[in-house]
């Protein structure tokens, strides 16, 4: 069990030190502690074994006026956000039909989607009555706070 006097020195490192993330491994413990300038996910391959350094590339920033520019395409119609940081999954099993598909017509009060943090599952409900026009992020993709995910007209 990892103690917490470990995390606390390992957020005292991240923040000192201005790292966007560290992760420690010990068999099947991780613990991840991310800071203010978080780097996008590592590629798929997992963690590197204990010992091996973490190497935290260089993020390239856009002025910001460009980046909202960007992002923020035109959008007509609800946007449904991400409540929490975690990982969008679009039905509650790989062997099951997603919530909701594009075209689909929705209430307020339907799951449309479920939102995995820290091992919990959520059920994320539209706020909406409408119809599905655009999922914006793909099945198992990383969703932070607040993220657009879909649209309904």
């Amino acid at each position: 069990m990892v103690k917490i006097e470990f995390i606390e020195q390992l957020a005292e490192l991240v923040k000192s030190k201005d790292l966007g993330e560290i992760t420690v491994a010990d068999g099947e413990e991780v613990v991840t502690i991310k800071g203010k300038k978080c780097p996008p996910p590592p590629p798929v391959g997992g963690v590197p074994p204990m010992g091996m350094p973490l190497v935290q590339t260089p993020v390239m920033q856009q002025p910001a006026q460009q980046t909202a520019q960007a992002e923020a395409p035109a959008v007509s119609g609800n946007v449904v956000k991400s409540p929490i940081v975690g990982t969008f999954y679009a039905a509650s099993a790989p062997d099951k039909p997603p919530f909701v598909t594009v075209g689909q017509q929705v209430k307020k009060g339907d799951v449309i989607m479920i939102i995995e943090s820290m091992k919990l599952m959520n059920e994320v409900q539209s706020e909406f009555d409408g119809t599905v026009a655009e999922i914006l992020v793909k099945n198992g993709e990383a969703v932070e706070f607040d993220q657009p995910i879909m649209i309904i007209k």
